[in-house]
């Protein structure tokens, strides 16, 4: 006799992969880190490199300075990976990798440690995220101007499709469009519009016939975002996969449906995680989580949580433990996946598919008369849309139009034991962490031509490359090559940096519409005021704001609504976007005569990088300017970093932008001995 199912049970779907986005200090800590998740039940590896890494340094560079092992791992050459993946066998993992510029160099890496493992590297699964165009608008981890990006994201495409057939060469990455302010509506316009420019480059290379192309589309992954408007979202993810499938069948022809499925990985969104009540970010992953997984059709095939703790710092294993358990509750003890499309035949769901789909073809119809997604990079129309719609939601909160729980509403709250001891409430990097690093990469340096390794000299392998990429040969092979040769990763791109260049992406402060007016008796109204009287007594037609982002963190969203409102509010402002050192930034502010400093970071490097701008000023004469610090800082380090002289500290749960301009001037002010004003603010 067959076993019966019991009464009301139905056979299941399989699950999505889970995955915890993970990495941090060494590739040794990173290593065992990923043996322990995997032990825990995740089905996939999600690893975070280091900004280094991400943006084509070695760990000893200027800009590395602080930022080395903190929001990922280093891997500056073979020796790394290996490491990183000892004792995991890539033929049988999936693995995604975070990385974009330096996307190829990462990829070369892993294949040629899989060869070392025996793996038949035609097997090997997994995804590099490799969307340039979202890093212009977005993240900040550009390299090379947006011509030579599109070929290396080109090349790589070609490569895997006939050496690497189970593999994603790209995702397309809406996820940072959103965090970066992007409506439902732009991301999905942006995103469309560059998987729209990558298969035409690819198309138009000649490095994949046309009978292959269903080949290329049905590797092509997209990386989304979800936030905690779920229904919205789930709609969303709706509207995409008919869209894809327009686009695919009318302008690339691929008849085949599988090819045309819109396959898509999510993080759910950590822009509405707050610092202020951190519990309340659980119920927030939840919900959000929801929104990809509810919906059979739309469903994604990968998730990764955020930990509840990431306003805050660093995620503890414990806090990555309890994202995972999230996905697993709802995966193996739910009945979601013994059901087909929850939503199907429902109006309410396809009104608003069809509105977004809609809304959505229109706006990639304009970028498409632009000249196509990188032009629309070029002139500033996509990242100036994008800083105006970030403006719009931190208005609507400002305001209280937009509710966010124990921020701006329900702010009275119980003791939290979770936080009760902030210390021990993230992981925090050992600061000593950056010196074995630098002390290791020197080893490597010193000992790759010897045994065991042997590896050839690098500079013939360096000098193929360059050579390539003068021309028009695929550069993966001799990306390989340099792999093979011990080559380092601030080698590699420094090679690609002397043919293409580099690249500094427009900023959208300068044409981004005014979010807040400043109407008699509002809030922005009397901080012009302020800022007006202030410049009066100091003689001085402008007050001078320098915003300043110092290392490596791209992620300028903070900086540019910052700078934005301040503009707003009479300040003349300077902001020449990110990626500066603290020397650059002190020559521009003693150059511009400043009235003040304001320095962003989110990636932990603020401990080195704040005390040695304040310490290159003490050096000008000019400690009367007032340097101010924001970003994600512990209470600790901001204690410390206001001992050192930084006049204020704003972290994520600031969110009242002009009240933040109003202190600022407040700031200025007392570093030039004027009487308070009796103005609120």
């Amino acid at each position: 006799m067959t076993e019966r199912q019991p009464a009301g049970r139905r056979e299941k779907d399989r699950p999505w992969l889970m995955r915890t986005y993970a990495g941090h200090s060494t590739a040794e800590a990173s290593n065992e880190l990923y043996r322990r998740n995997l032990a825990k039940g995740q089905t996939g590896l999600s690893v975070a490199f280091d900004l280094p890494t991400q943006t084509g340094y070695d760990s000893d560079h200027v800009l590395a300075r602080g930022e080395v092992g903190r929001v990922g791992v280093p891997v500056a050459h073979l020796g790394d990976m290996r490491r990183l993946f000892q004792d995991i066998p890539l033929e049988q993992m999936n693995t995604s990798m975070t990385i974009n510029a330096t996307a190829m160099w990462l990829l070369a890496l892993y294949q040629v440690v899989a060869e070392e493992q025996g793996a038949d590297v035609t097997r090997l699964q997994g995804t590099t995220q490799n969307d340039i165009v979202k890093e212009y608008l977005s993240r900040g981890t550009h390299v090379f101007p947006p011509g030579p990006s599109l070929r290396l994201t080109t090349d790589m495409i070609a490569y895997t499709v006939s050496h690497l057939p189970k593999w994603n060469p790209i995702n397309i990455c809406s996820y940072h469009l959103q965090e970066a302010g992007a409506t439902p509506v732009q991301e999905i316009a942006y995103a469309m519009s560059t998987a729209i420019a990558v298969l035409d480059a690819v198309r138009d290379s000649g490095q994949v016939p046309q009978e292959r192309m269903g080949d290329v589309v049905g590797r092509i992954s997209f990386f989304v975002n979800a936030g905690v408007r779920f229904v919205e979202e789930m709609c969303k993810m709706r509207a995409f996969g008919r869209i894809w499938d327009q686009v695919t069948r009318e302008r690339y022809g691929i008849e085949n449906p599988k090819h045309r499925r819109f396959r898509y990985g999510v993080q759910v969104n950590s822009l509405g995680l707050t610092e202020a009540q951190p519990e309340n970010n659980v119920q927030r992953i939840v919900l959000e989580m929801l929104a990809v997984t509810l919906s059979k059709d739309a469903r994604a095939r990968a998730v990764q949580l955020p930990a509840w703790n990431e306003a805050l710092g660093l995620p503890r294993p414990w806090d990555q433990q309890w994202s995972l358990r999230i996905q697993q509750v709802l995966a193996y003890e739910s009945d979601l996946l013994e059901y087909g499309d929850l939503f199907e035949g429902s109006k309410v769901v396809e009104a608003k598919v069809e509105e977004l789909v809609q809304d959505s073809l229109a706006e990639i119809e304009r970028i498409q008369e632009m000249g196509g997604a990188l032009a629309a990079v070029e002139s500033g129309y996509l990242k100036s849309q994008l800083v105006a719609s970030h403006a719009e939601r931190r208005a609507r909160i400002e305001s209280g139009e937009e509710k966010i729980v124990g921020v701006n509403i329900f702010e009275g709250t119980e003791p939290n034991p979770l936080t009760a001891d902030l210390d021990t409430a993230i992981q925090t990097v050992d600061p000593a962490v950056e010196a074995q690093v630098i002390a290791s990469l020197q080893h490597w340096r010193d000992t790759r031509y010897q045994p065991p390794f042997n590896h050839p000299r690098p500079c013939k392998a360096l000098e193929k490359l360059k050579e390539a990429a003068r021309g028009t040969d695929n550069l993966m092979e001799a990306t390989l090559e340099c792999a093979r040769a011990g080559v380092t990763t601030g080698e590699w791109a420094g090679a690609l940096r002397e043919v293409f260049g580099e690249f500094r992406a427009p900023t959208g402060v300068s044409s981004a519409p005014v979010a807040v007016p400043a109407e008699e008796g509002s809030q922005l109204a009397e901080v012009r005021r302020k800022v007006e009287l202030t410049a009066k007594e100091l003689e001085v037609g402008k007050l001078r704001f320098l915003v300043g982002k110092p290392g490596l963190d791209g992620h300028s969203n903070g900086a540019e609504q910052i700078a934005v409102r301040a503009r707003d509010a009479g300040f003349e402002v300077v902001y020449q976007g990110i990626r500066l050192t603290p020397e650059q930034i002190v020559d521009a502010a003693l150059a511009e005569d400043v009235h003040a400093v304001g320095l962003s970071i989110l990636s932990g490097s603020h401990a080195q990088l704040v005390p040695d701008v304040l310490e290159r000023l003490r050096v000008a004469g000019a400690t009367d300017i007032p340097v101010i610090a924001g970003g994600i800082i512990p209470g600790g380090d901001a204690e410390q970093l206001r001992a050192a002289g930084v006049a204020a500290v704003f972290t994520p749960k600031d969110f009242d932008i002009t009240g933040i301009i109003g202190r600022i001037v407040d700031e200025i002010r007392t570093a030039n001995k004027l009487d308070p004003l009796e103005v609120p603010a």
